[in-house]
């Protein structure tokens, strides 16, 4: 086996078909996006080079800077609510017994394998003004003057389009969480807990240190995860109202296909990737400082 994997043309044969998969799906597309992102282009005629034009348009589009605040604030949101939950609900799943955990892991997992078209519509219409359940239950409760139309109020919209999203992406974060305090060595908690540790403590000192890989792994799947989003925002508000609930995946898609702005929405594709590269390294180096902490 030694002298197979020691044979350099068959290292070559088995590392060659997946540097032509990353080289034709990855850096030729992005390389062929750079160079159109230095032109003006309708999709189709004759392309106008015309520089850095459409970054420095970039610089002074607000619908840009508010798509970029909402992955933002969607990652904000998912970082410190959707994981803190899950972590917590997961802790509680590893107490209970395997026939309970397993019964409850897949009802909070249902709403991961639903559709997003069927998520979305199904939350457009519990959020409708008119018919809506929410709404309903409001009334039935005595509070009408509460009634919103949730997706198409500025200062509600965008938390009824991240309610969505967090709804339909908690099963995952759980099922990581769960899977992760499941390798933990239940040694090591005893072992704490005889040593005088509180519970307080053995989470902190024990269990969080021990799941850092984990933790690393999910949060940086929320980054692209959040940076990505756009299926559940076109089908349910499609930015609207005032571009309030506009995000970055969905304003490239708009500027290149409906607005037929090649050039702009590559220019925000070179952007999305540079921003997804460098959160990722961000993040690695973070969790890195903190393993060395540890």
């Amino acid at each position: 086996m030694s002298s197979l994997f020691g044979n350099k043309k068959t290292i070559a044969a088995l590392v060659l078909p997946g540097l032509c998969i990353m080289l034709f799906a990855i850096a030729i597309p992005l390389v062929i996006s750079l160079v159109l992102s230095f032109v003006k282009w309708a999709g189709f005629g004759r392309m106008v080079f015309i520089g850095f034009d459409n970054y420095l348009r970039l610089m002074g589009d607000g619908a840009f800077w508010r798509s970029l605040y909402n992955v933002f604030l969607l990652i904000l949101v998912t970082v410190f609510a959707q994981n803190l939950f899950a972590f917590f609900v997961a802790s509680l799943l590893t107490k209970l017994s395997e026939r309970q955990s397993r019964f409850l892991r897949t009802v909070y997992f249902i709403p991961a394998t639903l559709s997003l078209v069927v998520v979305t519509k199904l939350w457009v219409n519990i959020f409708h003004p008119t018919y809506g359940m929410l709404n309903k239950l409001i009334r039935l409760l005595g509070f009408p003057n509460f009634e919103i139309a949730w997706l198409g109020n500025t200062k509600t919209a965008i938390w009824a389009v991240i309610w969505i999203m967090i709804w339909q992406g908690f099963g995952w974060a759980l099922l990581f969480f769960y899977g992760g305090l499941m390798t933990v060595p239940r040694e090591l908690e005893e072992a704490a807990l005889v040593d005088g540790a509180s519970r307080f403590q053995v989470h902190t000192k024990v269990i969080l240190p021990y799941m850092i890989p984990v933790i690393q792994s999910i949060i940086i799947i929320d980054v692209i995860s959040s940076l990505k989003q756009m299926e559940m925002v076109y089908l349910s508000t499609e930015g609207a109202p005032g571009g309030t609930t506009q995000f970055l995946a969905v304003y490239l898609y708009q500027r290149a296909f409906k607005y037929g702005e090649y050039g702009y929405g590559n220019a925000i594709s070179v952007l999305f990737v540079l921003i997804a590269m460098v959160m990722t390294l961000l993040i690695q180096r973070l969790f890195k400082k903190s393993i060395e902490q540890f």
